[in-house]
């Protein structure tokens, strides 16, 4: 019973997310990193029930893509980054050894 109620409750708040993101990418003056928010949570919250059964796999599937193809018509792309001093802590760390890597030394000659 306590699943079933849960699980209702989750349905109804994605339901919510992917009609507001619908409609701020069909209609009204919205900012488009508001847009693309929008859109990104109602996403995120689509893999969330699938991935604990709330919603089938191929359900979730098919409403994130209506809504990627809404974004694709609109040609809305996702906000620039700010460099790595923007981002968390892990972000900034995931960015920094990539660039500062030193270059892989030659392996040793077997001795016989």
């Amino acid at each position: 019973m306590r699943r079933a109620i849960r699980n209702r409750a989750v349905k109804s708040e994605v339901k919510t997310l992917v009609v507001k993101a619908r409609k701020s990418l069909v209609g009204g003056p919205v900012a488009e990193s508001d847009r693309y928010a929008l859109t990104l949570e109602a996403v995120q919250a689509l893999d969330r029930a699938a991935s604990k059964g709330i919603l089938h796999r191929n359900n979730a599937a098919r409403r994130k893509g209506r809504l990627t193809k809404l974004m694709a018509k609109l040609a809305i792309t996702a906000p620039a980054p700010a460099g790595p001093a923007g981002k968390g802590k892990k972000g900034a760390a995931a960015a920094a050894p990539a660039a500062t890597k030193p270059a892989a030394k030659p392996a040793a000659a077997k001795k016989r």
